[in-house]
């Protein structure tokens, strides 16, 4: 049984914000292979979600990640990939270090990117997290 497939899954995004650009990473598997999002994955029984967005962050770029802050819930139905997923997004701006391709099987592209020039096409998740930060800084 697999989370997301057999089930909805539970998962946790960061967005990363630094000098005014937010961290984008182009996904090669489903959900969404081939679409610009946020860092993220699934949050593992008995883990909070903030820290699962942060051990996630870590493991995907690189980073050091500080403090974070809730941003969202997403929950996203994908019939293309046959998935469902709850996640909770979070914020940070506290961060240390130069971001890598640290998972090239799960990863293929990463960029900083203005609010205004963002790439396409968007995650699903990307996009509420978007809609989110944008609401929350008008």
């Amino acid at each position: 049984m697999k989370p997301g497939i057999d089930f909805p899954g539970v998962g946790a995004g960061l967005v990363i914000e630094r000098d005014g650009k937010v961290l984008l990473y182009k996904r090669v598997k489903p959900p969404e292979a081939g679409h610009w999002s946020i860092v993220g994955g699934k949050v593992d029984h008995m883990e909070t979600a903030h820290i699962a967005a942060k051990r996630e962050a870590e493991e995907e770029t690189g980073l050091t990640i500080g403090d974070v802050r809730f941003l969202c819930a997403s929950e996203q139905i994908i019939p293309a990939d046959g998935q469902h997923w709850l996640s909770l997004i979070y914020l940070a701006d506290d961060i240390q270090g130069e971001p890598s391709l640290t998972e090239p099987d799960k990863l293929s592209d990463m960029g900083w990117f203005g609010m205004d020039d963002l790439p396409q096409p968007l995650s699903l998740f990307a996009r509420d997290a978007f809609r989110h930060l944008r609401d929350r800084k008008a």
